[in-house]
């Protein structure tokens, strides 16, 4: 299907929704009894979304935020309001009708927030192509948009190019467990429900860091629906434009502290836990990043860690059998690659059966932000007998 076709389709879908209050249908997470105190109903119901868009608790008083597929205003309006008067929101739409909504609510909005006029700029656009200038942005927001563009690499790009050396995202969108089938892509009603156009986790997670992104990481994931056996997941991930430039070095080790028993980054470095590494500049921006660095120890001189260090961390599984349910665990990074204390190594992106201990392990605190887990068995699996556990039976 040409891109242009599917563009009009998903703007014509959206047009419609203004004037019929038709309901979308992906999954959302918005406080409409706060949002109320200020947004009018008329932007609140027809607030589409995926997810909320947690990134805009990061919202710095004076920043300048864009909210890719701004749609009625409602994540602009909330963005105005985090970033206060001095501040200031762009917002991208590609549909006449929404862009005429959120116009049209802007000066209500800043006078309920006791602006005396609206920081907000509401710019109609392509989610690839954004009217927006190089290097001006300090946060991107986007809410089950990017799944509705036919080419998600040149959003991505769009998107590195118009954020400031050390800017960042937090999109909530909707990815796949596995590729969509061709039948999907060229139904142009499913473009609409957000299910054509969804990406694999892995092919969207690696667009972001083929186009430059790093500390790309999961911040919540919801199962949403299963078709046809592709299991559909709203996916909130957060990332930065990392820039070394202006950095000096300060440590010159870093040594991995676990819960895995080795990963390794997105630029290609493994770590094993407990062994120091040599780190460059760059490695160590990444490192320090807040996705990392709960899980290092930087030094001038090389450390090891022991299991008697308190920063050592590791997650055994139950000493008992295990039983086979249909799970499967996906890593959301920021890892390319984790390795468990069982040997099981984990792509991210890349579904990967798991027995009932080894998801009692990921379901663990110190786990569990690394992975979105879900059920292929089409039944509940009850009478299964205890598998043996080992090595070479592909289990614990």
């Amino acid at each position: 299907m040409p891109n242009e076709t599917i563009t009009q389709t998903v703007s014509e879908r959206y047009a419609r929704a203004v004037t019929t209050g038709e309901e979308m249908c992906c999954p959302t997470g918005y406080d409409h009894e706060e949002l109320q105190k200020f947004i009018p109903e008329a932007v609140l119901k027809v607030s589409y979304g995926c997810g909320t868009p947690v990134g805009l608790t990061t919202v710095q008083p004076g920043e300048t935020v864009l909210d890719i597929g701004s749609g009625g205003g409602i994540d602009c309006f909330e963005a105005s309001r985090r970033v206060g008067a001095e501040g200031k929101v762009i917002g991208i739409d590609m549909t006449d009708e929404m862009l005429a909504l959120a116009k049209s609510q802007a000066p209500i909005v800043a006078k309920n927030l006791g602006y005396a006029t609206s920081n907000v700029d509401f710019r109609k656009g392509f989610a690839d192509a954004m009217p927006v200038d190089d290097h001006c942005v300090d946060l991107i927001v986007s809410n089950c948009v990017i799944n509705l563009a036919p080419d998600k690499v040149k959003v991505f790009r769009e998107m590195y190019r118009v954020l400031k050396p050390g800017g960042r995202f937090t999109i909530s969108d909707i990815v796949a467990d596995q590729p969509i089938p061709n039948y999907m892509i060229q139904d142009k009603e499913k473009w609409g429900d957000c299910l054509s156009g969804a990406l694999t986790l892995g092919d969207y997670w690696g667009g972001l860091r083929q186009a430059g992104f790093g500390g790309i990481h999961q911040v919540g994931f919801i199962p949403w629906r299963v078709i046809d056996g592709i299991h559909f997941l709203s996916l909130t991930l957060t990332g930065y434009k990392l820039s070394s430039d202006s950095i000096k070095q300060t440590a010159q080790f870093a040594t991995f502290t676990g819960p895995f028993s080795r990963i390794t980054d997105e630029r290609g470095h493994s770590f094993t836990r407990g062994i120091p590494q040599s780190i460059d500049r760059e490695t160590e921006q990444l490192l320090k990043n807040s996705s990392y660095r709960e899980l290092f120890v930087f030094s001038d001189s090389p450390t090891t860690l022991t299991k008697e260090h308190p920063q050592w961390s590791s997650v055994l599984p139950e000493d008992a059998p295990c039983v086979w349910k249909g799970q499967y665990a996906l890593l959301t990074g920021p890892f390319v690659e984790a390795c468990d204390d069982d040997e099981h190594t984990f792509i991210c992106g890349e579904a990967q059966e798991i027995c009932s201990k080894t998801n009692k392990v990921l379901e663990s605190e110190a786990y569990r932000k690394y992975f979105a887990v879900i059920n292929r068995a089409s039944e509940t699996v009850t009478s299964q007998e205890p598998a043996a556990c080992g090595p070479t039976d592909g289990c614990c």
